[in-house]
C-alpha cells in the first residue's frame, strides 16, 4: 500500500529523475519529475506539494549551491511551509549543511541508499503534514479569539481596583514577562489573559487557552507536548500539542495550581529549557511563547505544604496581577449590567433594556459568589427571559425565588444542588477547600459544578 504523499523532484539529470522517480512511485501516490527549474513557479502554483526535492546546481560546471538556494527560497516565498530535501554529491556535504541554515530541512547524498531515502522522505512528510496541522490550528484558534474579543472588546470598571489592574496591563503587555494572574472563579483571568495578548507585540499570532483543571497523569504531557503515532494504544496519529501550537504566540495556563508536583516537573522542564519532546519521539521541538498563568489557589501556601514547586512559582511569576472579586468593587456592577444588557440585548434582539430601581439595589447587596461570571449569566437569562423592558428584582434572582417559595419544597435536583453550592460558598466566603468538605465533595467535583452552572 502507497503511503500518502506527494513529492516534486528538479533536477536537470535525468538519470537520476528517472531513478528516484522509479523507486519512490512504488511508495508514494504522486511522485513528479522536472528538468528545468524555471518550471517551479507555474508547477507549485497549480499543485501543493509535500516534499520537494532539489538539486543544487543546475548549470554545468557551476558547484557553488547558489542556484539551489536561489530556488529553495523562492519556493518558500509561495509556501513558508514547504518541506525542502537538496542533493548533493559527497563533496558538497558543506554546501548541503549550509542550505539547511537557509531553510531547508534536510539533504539525500549521491549514491543514496534506498531504505535510508524512503525513511528521509516518510519523516518529511509527516513533518509536512504536522506543519500543516499547526497551521490549521493555529487559525481556527486566531479566529476563535478574534471572535471572543469582539464581545468582550473592553474592559468595564471604574473601580480603584480595576483602574490598577488596567494600568498593570499597559504596563506589561509589550513585554516578554511571564505573568502571574491571581482571583477567584468567575472574576475574569482568561479575559485579563487575552487582554494581555492583545496588547502585546503577539497580537497577531495564536492565543491558545489550556484548562488544566480537566488534565490528570494520563494526558498531560501528549495534551500539552504532542505525541507520535504508536506512542501510546490511541495515539493513532502524529498529534501537536499545545506549546507547540502556541509557538510564537501566547499560551494561557488556566488554573495552573491543579498540577500535581509530577506534572509540574515535566512543565518546568519545558519553560526552563524552551523546548518539549512529543511522546514517542527523542527528537526535541523548541518553542516560544508568552506565558501567562492563572489559579485561584494559594501557592505561597501551597509550597509551604510542599503540593507546589517554588522554582516553578519563580518562572511563572515575573510580574503577578490580582484579580478583585465582585463584592469588592460594588461601584462596578451598574456599568458591568449595562454592559451586559447592550450584549445581550443585541444578541437576542431585545434592546434599551433597563433594571429596576429595586432589581439594581438587589445586585448591589448580593455577594456574588460567582463574580462577575455569576453577574453575566444572571443577566443574559433575564434578558432571555423578560417579557418588558425592564428586569426586575425577580428577572435577576429567578433561581433564588423559585428554591424560595413558602413551605413547597422544589424537587428540581439540580436546581437545589446549585443553591446548596452557592449557599456553601458564601457561607466560607468562598473557600473551596471548606466549602466542600461542607457539601461532602472533592475539591475538583465542586470546580466542575461551579464551571456547570456558570459561577
Amino acid at each position: 500500500m502507497k503511503n500518502k504523499g506527494r513529492i516534486l523532484i528538479v533536477d536537470d539529470n535525468e538519470e537520476i529523475l528517472i531513478a528516484l522517480k522509479l523507486f519512490l512511485s512504488n511508495h508514494f501516490e504522486i511522485v513528479d519529475i522536472q528538468k528545468n527549474p524555471d518550471t517551479i513557479p507555474e508547477i507549485i502554483h497549480h499543485q501543493s506539494y509535500d516534499v520537494i526535492i532539489l538539486d543544487m546546481n543546475f548549470s554545468a560546471g557551476v558547484n557553488t549551491g547558489n542556484e539551489g538556494i536561489y530556488w529553495m527560497k523562492k519556493i518558500l516565498e509561495y509556501d513558508p511551509l514547504a518541506i525542502i530535501l537538496f542533493v548533493t554529491a559527497y563533496g558538497d556535504i558543506e554546501l548541503a549543511v549550509n542550505s539547511i541554515k537557509e531553510g531547508a530541512t534536510d539533504f539525500i547524498q549521491k549514491p543514496w541508499d534506498d531504505e535510508k531515502l524512503l525513511v528521509t522522505l516518510l519523516t518529511a512528510v509527516k513533518l509536512r503534514k504536522s506543519n500543516l496541522e499547526i497551521k490549521k490550528l493555529r487559525n481556527k484558534q486566531i479566529h476563535l479569539s478574534e471572535n471572543i474579543n469582539k464581545s468582550f472588546n473592553m474592559f468595564v470598571g471604574n473601580s480603584p481596583e480595576m483602574q490598577k489592574v488596567i494600568k498593570t496591563i499597559s504596563k506589561v503587555a509589550g513585554t516578554e514577562a511571564n505573568i502571574l494572574i491571581l482571583g477567584e472563579n468567575g472574576t475574569g483571568k482568561e479575559l485579563i489573559a487575552r487582554e494581555i495578548h492583545k496588547q502585546s507585540l503577539r497580537y497577531g499570532e495564536v492565543f491558545i487557552n489550556v484548562d488544566l483543571v480537566s488534565f490528570n497523569e494520563g494526558i498531560f504531557e501528549s495534551e500539552l507536548f504532542g505525541h507520535m503515532k504508536g506512542a501510546f494504544t490511541d495515539a493513532k496519529e502524529d498529534r501537536a500539542g499545545r506549546f507547540e501550537i502556541a509557538s510564537g504566540g501566547t499560551l494561557f495556563l488556566d488554573e495552573i495550581g491543579n498540577l500535581t508536583l509530577s506534572m509540574q516537573t515535566k512543565l518546568l522542564a519545558a519553560l526552563q529549557n524552551r523546548e518539549i519532546f512529543r511522546i514517542g519521539s527523542n527528537k526535541s521541538i523548541p518553542i516560544d511563547i508568552r506565558l501567562i498563568s492563572a489559579t485561584n489557589k494559594p501557592l505561597i501556601d501551597m509550597i509551604s505544604a510542599n503540593t507546589f514547586r517554588e522554582d516553578l512559582l519563580y518562572r511563572i511569576n515575573t510580574i503577578q496581577i490580582l484579580l478583585p472579586p465582585l463584592r469588592n468593587r460594588v461601584e462596578d456592577i451598574p456599568l458591568l449590567v449595562n454592559h451586559f444588557l447592550v450584549m445581550y440585548g443585541e444578541k437576542y434582539n431585545k434592546h434599551e433594556l433597563k433594571v429596576s430601581n429595586k432589581g439594581m439595589d438587589a445586585l448591589l447587596k448580593y455577594s456574588f459568589p460567582g463574580n462577575v461570571r455569576e453577574l453575566e449569566h444572571m443577566v443574559e437569562k433575564a434578558v432571555i427571559l423578560c417579557e418588558s423592558g425592564i428586569l426586575k428584582q425577580e428577572d435577576l434572582f429567578f433561581q433564588q425565588r423559585i428554591s424560595h417559595v413558602s413551605n413547597k419544597k422544589s424537587l428540581d435536583l439540580e436546581m437545589n444542588e446549585k443553591q446548596l453550592i452557592l449557599e456553601a460558598l458564601e457561607k466560607h466566603k468562598n473557600n473551596y477547600t471548606k466549602a466542600s468538605i461542607e457539601l461532602s465533595i472533592s475539591r475538583k467535583t465542586l470546580y466542575n459544578k461551579i464551571r456547570k452552572y456558570g459561577f
